[in-house]
This record gives C-alpha cells, sequence and structure tokens, in this order.
C-alpha cells in the first residue's frame, strides 16, 4: 500500500501567503539538489546565475480566467455561485461546478452579477452531466454588453470578462478576491485563450517571473520555451484514497509543438537540463512523452497523468515548483522527482526558515 500519511506535514497557519511579494523575484528560492542531498537558499532573482547555458526553461502560457461566477436564482432569488470549468463550442452549454441551496430545474434562470454587484446577464439550466456538473446556456438577449465585447455575445471568454471573479484558492482570504488579483494572479507570460478552455488556476510557479528576469536567464543563452496546460478544477481537489495508487487523476488540456520538443531534444543531447516551470509544464512535457513511445515529440490531447513514486521521468530534467499543500497530489509529483525523504527534508527546512507556502509563496528548484 502506498500510503497518502506518507506525504502529510504541519504546517503553521501564519506561513501562507496571503499576498505575493510587491517584486516577484524578490521572492526566496531553495536549491534542492538530488545528486547529493544538500539544500542551499538563494532568491528567484538569482535564477540566470542557477541555470546553465545549455539548458532549456519551459513555462506554462495558459491564462486564468475570472471563472467564479457569483448570481442568484432569478425566480426565488436565491444566492448562487458556480465556477466554469469548459464550454462546448457547438452547443453552446457551459459546464459548472456549482452551490446553492435548494434544487435548479431544467429551464430555469440564473442571474449573474458583475464585481459591483450589479445585475447582469442570465444562465439557462440544462441539466447536469454524468459528474453532476451543471450544465446551463448563456442567454445573449438577456445582457447588454460594451461596445468592445459586441460581438461575442455567447463567448464564455466574454461573458467571464465581464461578470467572472479570479478564483483565488480558499487558503487565501477564504477565497475572497481583491482587484490586484488580477493582475497577481496571472502570469506575465500567459497568452493562450480560447473560447472552450481555460484555466481556472495559476500555474504558480509562473507568477514569479518578471519581464526583466526572463532577459536575463536568456542573457545567459539559456532557452526559454512556453507550452500550454489549461488548469482545470482538479488542482483544488485533495487526493481522497488512503491509499494513493487508488486515486484518479483529473483531465486537463495540453499541448507542445514539434520546434519545442526539437529544440529541447537537442539541447539534453549536448548536456543541457530540461527544467519545467511548475508541476503543469511536467504535466505537458511528460506526458508527451507517454503519448509518443517515450520520445518528447509534439503532442495535443487531454491528459490524466499521475507521477507518482516510482515514476521514470523521461523529459523533465529540473523542477522549479511552489511548496504545495499535505497529501496533494502536487506534493506526490515532487516526491516523485526528488525522493520522498529529501522532498520532506526540505519541507521541514523551509517551515523552519520561515519560508512563504502555496499560491503567493516562495518557491524551490530541483536539480
Amino acid at each position: 500500500m502506498h500510503s497518502l500519511n506518507l506525504y502529510d506535514y504541519q504546517l503553521p497557519r501564519e506561513l501562507i501567503a496571503q499576498e505575493p511579494l510587491r517584486n516577484r523575484v524578490d521572492a526566496r528560492l531553495m536549491l534542492v539538489n538530488r545528486a547529493d542531498g544538500t539544500i542551499e537558499h538563494h532568491h528567484v532573482r538569482d535564477l540566470p546565475e542557477l541555470l546553465r547555458a545549455e539548458d532549456s526553461l519551459v513555462l506554462n502560457n495558459s491564462r486564468v480566467v475570472p471563472a467564479r461566477l457569483i448570481g442568484y436564482r432569478t425566480r426565488t432569488e436565491g444566492r448562487w455561485q458556480g465556477l466554469f470549468l469548459r464550454s462546448d463550442p457547438e452547443s453552446g452549454v457551459w459546464e459548472l461546478l456549482t452551490k446553492t441551496r435548494g434544487t435548479l430545474k431544467t429551464g430555469e434562470t440564473i442571474t449573474l452579477q458583475d464585481r459591483d454587484a450589479r445585475d447582469g446577464g442570465k444562465l439557462e439550466v440544462i441539466g447536469r452531466d454524468n459528474e453532476g456538473h451543471l450544465l446551463v446556456r448563456p442567454l445573449p438577449d438577456s445582457v447588454q454588453l460594451d461596445d468592445a465585447l459586441s460581438g461575442h455575445e455567447s463567448s464564455p471568454t466574454r461573458w467571464l470578462e465581464r461578470f467572472g471573479r479570479v478564483p483565488i484558492p480558499p487558503y487565501i482570504r477564504d477565497g475572497r478576491m481583491v482587484d490586484a488579483d488580477l493582475i497577481n494572479y496571472q502570469t506575465v507570460f500567459a497568452s493562450k485563450r480560447e473560447e472552450d478552455k481555460a484555466s481556472v488556476a495559476a500555474p504558480t510557479a509562473g507568477l514569479h517571473f518578471t519581464e526583466n528576469l526572463l532577459k536575463n536567464i536568456t542573457k545567459g543563452q539559456t532557452s526559454i520555451h512556453e507550452v500550454t496546460l489549461h488548469v482545470g478544477i482538479g488542482t483544488f481537489r485533495p487526493i481522497e484514497s488512503e491509499n494513493i495508487d487508488d486515486h484518479h487523476m483529473h483531465h486537463e488540456w495540453g499541448r507542445i509543438d514539434a520546434d519545442t520538443c526539437e529544440s529541447i531534444r537537442a539541447r539534453r543531447a549536448a548536456g543541457g537540463r530540461c527544467v519545467a516551470v511548475g508541476t503543469t509544464s511536467v504535466r505537458v512535457l511528460e506526458s508527451s512523452v507517454a503519448a509518443n513511445s517515450g520520445e518528447l515529440k509534439e503532442w495535443t490531447g487531454a491528459t490524466n497523468l499521475f507521477i507518482k513514486p516510482p515514476y521514470q521521468f523521461g523529459a523533465v530534467d529540473a523542477l522549479m515548483t511552489n511548496f504545495h499543500l499535505p497529501k496533494s497530489s502536487l506534493l506526490v509529483l515532487v516526491s516523485a522527482l526528488a525522493g520522498r525523504d529529501l522532498i520532506r527534508q526540505a519541507y521541514q527546512e523551509a517551515i523552519d526558515a520561515e519560508y512563504r507556502f502555496f499560491s503567493y509563496g516562495d518557491a524551490m528548484l530541483i536539480i
């Protein structure tokens, strides 16, 4: 039995970061060396010196959308909230994770409220899917969008920009968004936006990067590449089975192109390392390898890859990542790379040194 308790630890609540640092690169960076088991303490701004000229740095460029929706049942005025998961571009139906009192009935409508609590457009309830997620259809005639949004009355992206809130994790201000999160909870290199796919959580290791840091990294000849993984709701879900081998990983949609694969392969052949930024980048790289008979090649699709010990990494040589929640699939992933005992030691040292934990916190670089 591969016990979930092996990935538990006690964290003082005051070490959970509630806001990011004013300058992202001032975050602390723990350097964990797998070869000799040593641990050093640096800052994110030191990355250009910690990377090698022949390395490849891989970033997840998915954009977080303001996927959290708030409103009320139009007929009863009962409060309602939901989280946008995805949409079907052909039918226009949205899939939502939702909380409400009472049973939502097919045909009834939900009135959305914008970030200033003003009433907005309506969603018509269609039913529920096999997973119990709510299915709704936006009613374009129920809302008058701004000129900048006109012509996109049924676009989920446009509706979310108008009515959505950033889905801040519950351990940050009890999930309450502030205006600064619109910028803080987004990487500077976020670019991918697709009508039927989006990230509902940030690839948080990427939050540490600034344009200036990226420039300094490229000055050192390290190549920077982008992949895409749209982070799903499963990132908020803890492992519930006592035996982690019984855990079923959520599906997330990802992509890596042929040029990126070719460059990484060439640099690795020349002695360089593939340094993934964030566990989401790891999932793309390793999903590509798994889908292509052990080779890093162009790949697009949905992945439910669960990386757990023992796992033989096929593309990733190093990982920059934040500090993760106890008993989470992300903590299991980093333990598969660095070894459970070394990660346990690193986390205890981070607690003793009062590192800042989770999404807005500090980071570690596993080499």
